[in-house]
């Protein structure tokens, strides 16, 4: 295994011995480091810091007296073409970029660096960095991830968690009652009645035709979801009713019916972490995904197909109420993502505001009576341990996210899926993955559907 001949002569220049490790992707974090290009008008620096950390861009700025900001994935992109490696190395090179190295990286005896080569590491003590880094600024701008791990799973705690971050927030005591201070709009009337259908056992096609009829936006949503070239149906779709009958079926509807109508309860936010996926696209994929999934479990051991479809198609509904509630610190949570692209979300929200969209999310579902397994799905999503009841939706979410990473779609955090998660689903590794990759053929299509949900 080699590395790039330009990280190479710089090993070479500084007499360092090296030894070149396998980059597996379910090895441990522990002493590999991340880095991170940030930008603003005086140019660009590098910070290198450790990969079981996210970087604390206030911390940053604290310590730089600068106005720090991620460099866009183009801007990046651009600086390793210049260099001739595949992506940005953790080796500090000759780049014409100041260089921030994070202290705790510094504390390890042993060092894992990334060669700017495909699963390439090189091994060296942390003696032989500090020779790479001469006259490197360096200082405390992380915060350990171990610190930002969800204590608690249970309602009690998010519910804690939501009215300490509401009172940080408005500075004022906070109200009796949470519903009070969350002033969020009541569960839609159309919603209202698809939750009320989905439990009439009587419940029949003209029943639920008559509801996305009475909403004409949904309506067309619908007709226009059963049209597309993703299910490849033959001839046109006239009607509602033509496009339960002959393409999607009862279930897919009234869940797609539901998951609009809350989608379209909060506006989609101004600003945006750049480089990942627009909410509505990663809503389709997610929605997709979970589906696909579902389908490479044996049939005795699925879960409910429609329920798994719904989760995935509210997910993200969190990230719509961090943008309502939380305005300004909405904004901070993006320029953080950016600067910290393969972290984990969670992490950082939990580091800037005390609660996550998870957690606010599940709350909210709650709040409007959801159905349980996509409370479960929603809050749990991001914790591989979970085995709690309804776990299936939750484990689904993970692996769902985690494999469409690997696609470019999503925010899921970079991190490798246990064996025992697909154990407990029934699920083969091997065939999920291919799931997902058999879907992604069909991408042109799903940004089409995406698009549509969007508008």
């Amino acid at each position: 295994m080699s590395v790039p001949a330009v990280i190479e002569d710089i090993l070479t220049k500084h007499n360092i011995e090296f030894a070149v490790v396998d980059a597996h992707p379910t090895a441990s974090l522990i002493g590999q480091a991340r880095t991170t290009i940030l930008q603003d008008s005086k140019g660009k620096v590098q910070v290198i810091y450790s990969s079981d950390s996210i970087l604390d861009v206030d911390a940053l700025c604290r310590l730089t007296q600068r106005e720090l900001k991620a460099a866009s994935p183009n801007d990046v992109q651009a600086i390793c073409s210049k260099a001739k490696i595949e992506r940005l190395p953790t080796i500090p090179m000759a780049l014409g970029l100041d260089i921030i190295i994070d202290q705790s990286l510094l504390d390890s005896s042993e060092l894992k660096l990334d060669t700017g080569s495909e699963r390439s590491l090189v091994n060296m003590n942390v003696e032989q960095f500090k020779q790479l880094i001469n006259g490197a600024q360096t200082g405390s701008i992380t915060v350990d991830e171990a610190q930002l791990q969800s204590a608690a799973l249970d309602d009690v705690d998010d519910i804690a968690d939501i009215s300490s971050a509401i009172a940080n927030f408005t500075q004022i005591r906070m109200k009796q009652r949470l519903e009070e201070t969350l002033e969020f709009p009541p569960l839609p009337e159309t919603a209202q009645r698809i939750i009320k259908l989905r439990v009439d056992p009587n419940a029949d096609i003209k029943d639920l035709t008559d509801i996305v009829e009475t909403d004409p936006a949904l309506a067309a949503q619908v007709v226009s979801w059963a049209a597309s070239p993703y299910y490849a149906a033959p001839g046109k779709i006239k009607s509602v009713h033509d496009a339960i009958v002959r393409v999607l079926g009862f279930d897919l509807v009234l869940n797609l019916s539901l998951g609009l109508s809350l989608g379209k309860t909060l506006n989609l936010p101004k600003d945006s972490a750049k480089g990942f996926t627009p909410y509505w696209e990663q809503a389709v994929y997610a929605a997709t995904a979970v589906e696909a999934l579902v389908g490479a479990i044996p049939p005795k051991e699925r879960p409910i197909m429609g329920m798994a479809y719904l989760s995935g198609l509210l997910h993200n509904f969190g990230y719509l109420i961090l943008a309502e509630v939380f305005p300004p610190h909405f904004s901070n949570i993006c320029r953080y993502q950016e600067a910290n692209p393969f972290s984990n979300h969670c992490h950082i929200e939990r580091h800037l505001l005390g609660v996550t969209r998870e957690q606010l999310g599940a709350w909210l579902m709650r709040t409007w009576s959801m159905p349980d397994e996509v409370n479960t799905a929603i809050r749990f999503q991001n914790e591989a341990n979970f085995d709690g009841e309804n776990n299936a939706y939750a484990n689904l979410m993970f692996i769902a996210m985690r494999l469409l990473r690997k696609h470019g779609i999503g925010d899921a955090p970079s991190t490798p899926i246990p064996d025992e998660l697909f154990e407990r689903l029934h699920l083969d590794r091997e065939k999920a993955e291919e799931a997902i990759a058999t879907m992604m053929e069909s991408s042109a299509e799903l940004n089409m559907m995406a698009a549509n949900m969007a508008a």
